[in-house]
């Protein structure tokens, strides 16, 4: 018993097919492998390059300088001309540069006593016990003084603080100052590599002219590899209009976007670009639109007391990000995938056996041909019913 059933691990089995005239079923099944076929070269090869591996994992670097200049004239500052060494935040050329656009200034800023502004609640007081000494104003802008300064008795005041005096001035801009700033131009440089393939570019155009760069702009037809733009061309490009957003300021998101089929060779691997304004929401309704922030300059008079000048500078924040992938044949993944098309084609045969067997009216007869007896079951029965015939015949003639 154990030797037959070793020497039937080498047999050979083969499945037996049944042609069946039913024309239904027969469309139903052609336009199954019709439709596994479309899926498989339309889809997977086609479209989504099943025989490719791909790199996914781009590794980037991204060096930015803006070129510009711009003129403020104001009551507080006077005459002030703005180069990029005033007006770009980081100055180092990162991924993330902040542009300033407008701004309100405080100068003159001295170590001293003065009273809370009346916009910050914690610092509102009926009396001196409400101003406790020492005490840091939540909001605020220093620590009280202990005093409670009114304008009447009946009134409500505001406490006295030691801090930077006088307080930050509190309005809102009506128009950018730096009304240039549109004009001003940002060198976006860069270099990508996927290091499955050993397989590195990058987005400036590779020429011998060394004043290519001086004199060109982006453009996607003319001049796709001059990554210089204008930094209301790119507002435009993301829907917006540069001098809308440049009083309350904004934040633009630039998206260089790598997809390299490198079976098409070197030069067919090209940057695109995408502007997207990110500090918007989809209702449009909310109350933290625009950006802004505040930094100080330092400086000392003849008599070496210290001062400075506040700055509440609004621009626009541009966030640089890059992604990429980059495909090249190989033998693996179209395997793969092929051999996924051919078991979804046994899926198709399947699904039209159930409707033969047991949803067409002649299911029975289907199933007694493609589920056969064992011929050993068939011939013992056979003998039985022999037997049993026999039998019947001799109890007549007796």
């Amino acid at each position: 018993m154990a030797w037959n059933f070793f020497l039937s691990l080498f047999d050979y089995k083969t499945e037996k097919y049944i042609v069946a005239t039913n024309k239904r079923v027969g469309v139903l099944y052609r336009l199954i492998q019709l439709s596994v076929l479309g899926y498989i070269i339309g889809w997977v090869f086609v479209s989504k390059k099943g025989y490719q591996e791909t790199d996914e994992a781009i590794q980037s670097s991204v060096i930015t300088k803006l070129k510009g200049v711009s003129v403020t004239n104001t009551s507080v500052s006077g005459v002030i001309v703005w180069g990029p060494e005033d007006y770009v935040i980081p100055p180092q050329g990162e991924d993330v540069l902040f542009v300033v656009t407008n701004f309100l200034e405080t100068p003159n800023q001295k170590l001293g006593y003065c009273a809370e502004s009346p916009k910050i609640l914690d610092g509102l007081c009926k009396n001196n016990k409400d101003c406790e000494k020492g005490k840091m104003v939540v909001a605020g802008n220093g620590i009280m003084s202990g005093r409670c300064l009114k304008k009447d008795t009946n009134s409500t005041g505001t406490c006295e603080i030691y801090g930077w005096c006088p307080i930050e001035r509190k309005f809102k801009p009506q128009k950018p100052l730096l009304t240039n700033a549109e004009n001003f131009t940002i060198y976006i440089k860069n270099f990508i590599l996927f290091p499955k393939f050993a397989f590195s570019k990058s987005n400036v155009l590779e020429t011998t002219d060394n004043s290519y760069l001086k004199k060109c702009r982006y453009d996607e037809e003319l001049h796709p590899y001059c990554p210089i733009f204008r930094l209301g061309d790119i507002t435009r490009r993301a829907g917006y209009n540069f001098q809308d957003m440049a009083t309350f300021g904004g934040s633009i998101g630039i998206l260089i976007e790598w997809d390299c089929n490198l079976d098409k060779g070197y030069f067919n691997c090209n940057p695109v670009y995408y502007f997207t304004r990110l500090d918007v929401s989809v209702t449009n309704t909310t109350i933290a639109q625009g950006f802004n922030f505040r930094h100080t300059r330092y400086f000392r008079n003849a008599d070496d007391e210290s001062y400075r000048s506040l700055f509440k500078v609004y621009g626009v924040r541009f966030t640089i990000l890059v992604h990429g992938k980059a495909g090249r044949f190989s033998v693996v993944p179209t395997v793969i995938n092929f051999a996924a098309g051919l078991a979804l084609m046994g899926a198709g045969a399947f699904f039209c056996d159930m409707v033969l067997l047991y949803l067409m009216k002649n299911g029975d007869s289907y199933r007694e041909r493609k589920f056969e007896k064992p011929r050993d079951a068939e011939s013992s029965d056979d003998d039985a019913d022999d037997r049993k015939e026999a039998m019947e015949q001799r109890n007549l003639k007796s």
